[in-house]
């Protein structure tokens, strides 16, 4: 009987605050010591508790001002899902001159918008708001330039917390994605817009990624190639990085395996996630300078929350985060960053595996349990030599001009991943491939 009532205990709204309670004052009967303040926890309970009510998630309204494209066929993804009504949402600035060969397409990381620049129908400054204008690295005076919202975002792109057919939303029955995925869907858009080849396809992280899978899969419609901080395939450490934000999220109990949309969104395990990620953005001489061992409070004694001031920024920052992005889209756009690998053997078998499912599927997508298990990341060779043969047969076809960009303090994607696209470029003989490693401070956020 007693377990059963401390069964139903646990599962009632209060119960972490009510056993907390009993332990504490349990803890305080047994112990001379005052108990520790935890005004952390209190603000998250508090936080909790505002969203009882129910708001609607605030990433659902950041982002205005976008076009979408709505496209007229189901898409089939890579591992076998497909999705019905699949939308873009995009924005663009400058003007197509009369052949539509002045466009570039701007690719976004992990959870960026179509966002990149101001104009007209949102003044709200865009991510690249410094590097795409009139006169600018990306001048728009001569070029029409395009960005996305990625297929599996929440930014007005089809993604979980999209609506199926049915009027529910995705959730976790949303097919698992993967780059080459965004990459075929922006070429979708690309054809809406009539414009057969592009000047440049450019991006950052996973934006990297994918302006090289453009390049590299869809080479005869790509006119030069821009590649910032990415990787030719993931590697171990980014992976294993992502994989504990990933489990920071999911181990959420208001997760409820993705289906929390009508519930209290998952927060805490995403600003978990989100804390984890932004160490892996910066690196250690930056946050030196910028923080140092300062505390918050250098005269009060130390304490379990937020103390020193490099806490209390990755608390603000984490906060500030939890609910601007969808947590389904973080797990599933980060799984797609995991699973990216350029190399022949495993294009190859997802274009297989596509055609195949394309062929055969009848329903609108698989349920997550359904989805079959993916070997992709894999290249089925074991040398290193044959790794890199592999890789190299990858970007066969991308003889564009090309820049590859790294940087110097970048611990989540560092500069030997940078070499190595530029290594397996020039392998495969490309002989227009520029390298260029940035020495700033402030790793992969620079």
């Amino acid at each position: 009987m007693l377990r059963t009532s401390l069964s139903l205990l646990r599962r009632h709204a209060l119960a972490p605050r009510l056993l907390r309670a009993g332990l504490r004052t349990s803890a305080q009967r047994s112990s001379g010591n005052p108990p520790m303040d935890f005004p952390c926890i209190d603000k998250l309970e508090s936080r909790q508790r505002d969203l009882l009510s129910g708001p609607e998630p605030t990433y659902e309204k950041i982002v205005t001002g976008y076009q979408t494209y709505q496209h007229p066929s189901p898409f089939t993804c890579d591992h076998g899902g497909q999705l019905t009504g699949m939308r873009i949402a995009y924005e663009t600035w400058g003007t197509p001159n009369p052949e539509k060969s002045n466009a570039i397409l701007i690719h976004t990381g992990l959870s960026g918008s179509s966002h990149a620049r101001s104009h007209e129908l949102n003044r709200n400054p865009g991510w690249w708001e410094k590097f795409i204008g009139p006169g600018l690295a990306i001048d728009t005076n001569k070029f029409y330039v395009i960005c996305t919202n990625v297929i599996g975002g929440c930014y007005g792109s089809t993604g979980p917390s999209s609506l199926d057919e049915s009027g529910a939303r995705y959730a976790t029955t949303f097919p698992l994605l993967t780059v080459n995925d965004m990459v075929r869907a922006q070429f979708h858009l690309m054809d809406h817009l009539g414009i057969r080849k592009l000047h440049a396809s450019v991006g950052a992280s996973m934006g990297g990624m994918q302006s090289l899978c453009a390049a590299a899969l869809h080479s005869e419609r790509v006119g030069r190639l821009v590649t910032i901080s990415a990787c030719a395939r993931s590697h171990p450490y980014s992976i294993a990085l992502r994989f504990a934000q990933r489990q920071a999220l999911m181990s959420d109990p208001n997760f409820n395996r993705g289906h929390y949309y009508d519930g209290v969104q998952p927060h805490v395990g995403m600003k978990l996630a989100r804390s984890i990620a932004t160490v892996t953005y910066r690196s250690g001489p930056e946050w030196e300078l910028r923080f140092g061992r300062r505390r918050q409070k250098p005269d009060q004694p130390p304490a379990l929350c937020p103390d020193f001031l490099i806490e209390t920024y990755l608390d603000h920052q984490s906060e500030r985060f939890c609910l601007q992005y969808d947590a389904n889209s973080l797990l599933y756009v980060s799984k797609a960053m995991d699973m990216f690998d350029i190399s022949h053997s495993v294009t190859q078998r997802l274009e297989r595996q596509r055609t195949e499912k394309q062929t055969a599927c009848t329903s609108v997508c698989m349920d997550a349990s359904e989805q079959p298990a993916s070997e992709e990341g894999h290249s089925g060779v074991e040398t290193g030599d044959e790794i890199m043969a592999d890789l190299v047969r990858g970007v066969s076809s991308a003889m564009q001009p090309t820049l590859v960009l790294g940087v110097q303090s970048d611990i989540l994607f560092p500069v030997r991943q940078q070499k190595e696209i530029a290594d397996i470029l020039r392998r495969a003989g490309n002989t227009k491939v520029t390298y260029y490693e940035l020495d700033a401070m402030y790793g992969h956020d620079t």
